[in-house]
């Protein structure tokens, strides 16, 4: 069941291998194993995704790319787990983030409006910028890993569910 909702939502190879952005990993990208759907590919490309959604960067799309290559892991879904960050989600999800690394450096939470901008960014670092990078990062650990083990367990047990229904079926 995982491999089938997984396949249904995940993009086309070719979409991923064309994107503007990923080119410059040139013939990385087609290695094989990149693209294979297992427990081990998908458990790992949703752990690297989920790791990298929670960083602040433009771009995590090459970072993950990045990491999935050298982990040989499912590129597709690595790629696609980031974007679980987007326009949309980024506000409730960075600060959350910075209300754990608030919570965890035991500072003041400030009131602030959060905009997307680079003049915003510049002028709040050195006042929410040490809680919410430290966010960023335990989020970060912390939702790679549940990521993975979450997707390895649902695999698992899809498997043994499959096989034990198989094995209760009359020949």
């Amino acid at each position: 069941m995982p491999k089938k909702l997984i396949r249904r939502f995940m993009p086309d190879h070719n979409a991923v291998r064309e994107n503007r952005y990923l080119r410059v990993f040139g013939k990385l990208l087609h290695d094989p194993n990149l693209w294979h759907l297992n427990r081990r590919s998908a458990s790992g490309a949703f752990g690297v995704g989920l790791f990298f959604a929670f960083w602040p960067v433009p771009f995590q799309m090459i970072f993950s790319t990045a990491i999935a290559i050298v982990f040989r892991v499912n590129l597709p879904l690595s790629v696609a787990t980031v974007w679980i960050t987007n326009p949309f989600t980024m506000p409730p999800i960075f600060y959350g983030a910075y209300l754990v690394g608030s919570t965890v450096l035991g500072t003041e939470i400030d009131q602030f409006a959060f905009e997307l901008s680079w003049t915003w960014l510049a002028e709040s670092i050195g006042t929410i910028g040490p809680a919410f990078l430290l966010g960023c990062a335990i989020c970060s650990v912390f939702f790679g890993l549940l990521g993975y083990f979450s997707l390895d367990w649902v695999w698992r047990y899809s498997v043994m569910r499959a096989w034990k229904a198989r094995s209760t079926q009359k020949p």
